[in-house]
C-alpha cells in the first residue's frame, strides 16, 4: 500500500511538472490540436493511400489491421480497464484543482488507461511490423508521433503520466498482437526492411 502511495505521489508530481511547469504559449496553441482525431486525418489518409497504391488487395489488409488495432485497444482501455480501475481524471479531481491548468474540455470518463495513448501506440506498433520498419527512421517517427499525442494528454490536463504510460504499454502489446494475426496476409513487397519475427 505504501508503494502504491509513493507511485501515485510521484505520478502527481510529474503531472504538475508537465501540466504547469512546462507551460508556454507554443504548447498551449499546438498540443490541444495534437489530440484531435481530425487533425491527423491527412496522415491516416496518406497511410491508407500508400497501402492501397502499393498493393490494392493486401492494402486493405493493412487498413483492416489498423482499424482492428484501434477497436481492440479502445475497447480494452475504455470498457475493460477504465470502468474497473475508475481513476478520476486530474481535471475532475477536486484535490488537484489548485495545481492544474485545464486546456480542453475535461470529459466525464475515467483516467486510467489513456485510450488516446493506447490507440495511437497500437497503430504505431502495428504499422512498424506491417511495413517492416524495425530499425528504420520511420519507426522512430511513428513512435515519436504516438508519444507526442500521449504527452499532449498530460499537458492539457486530462490524464496523469501513469495513464498514458499504461495506455502506451497496452496499445503496444495489442498492436504487436494484431500484427502477428495479420502478418500472413501482408505482402512481402510492402516491406521496407526486416519485419518482426
Amino acid at each position: 500500500m505504501e508503494l502504491l502511495h509513493t507511485i501515485l505521489a510521484g505520478d502527481q508530481w510529474l503531472f504538475k511538472l508537465i501540466n504547469s511547469g512546462m507551460s508556454n504559449p507554443v504548447f498551449d496553441a499546438l498540443l490541444p490540436w495534437f489530440r484531435e482525431k481530425l487533425f491527423w486525418a491527412p496522415l491516416y489518409l496518406f497511410i491508407a493511400a500508400f497501402s492501397l497504391l502499393n498493393s490494392r488487395r493486401q492494402g486493405w489488409i493493412i487498413i483492416l489491421g489498423m482499424v482492428a488495432t484501434v477497436g481492440l485497444a479502445d475497447f480494452t482501455s475504455s470498457n475493460l480497464i477504465k470502468k474497473n480501475i475508475r481513476r478520476i481524471r486530474p481535471c475532475n479531481d477536486m484535490a488537484m484543482a489548485e495545481h492544474i491548468q485545464v486546456r480542453v474540455a475535461c470529459g466525464g470518463g475515467y483516467s486510467f488507461t489513456s485510450s488516446h495513448a493506447a490507440n495511437h501506440f497500437g497503430v504505431a506498433i502495428f504499422l512498424i511490423g506491417a511495413f517492416g520498419l524495425l530499425g528504420a527512421w520511420q519507426q522512430k517517427a511513428l513512435l515519436g508521433w504516438a508519444g507526442l499525442i500521449a504527452f499532449s494528454q498530460v499537458y492539457v490536463g486530462v490524464h496523469y503520466p501513469l495513464d498514458v504510460f499504461g495506455g502506451a504499454l497496452l496499445g503496444s502489446l495489442l498492436g504487436w498482437l494484431t500484427y502477428r494475426i495479420f502478418k500472413r496476409w501482408i505482402p512481402r513487397s510492402m516491406v521496407f526492411s526486416h519485419q518482426y519475427p
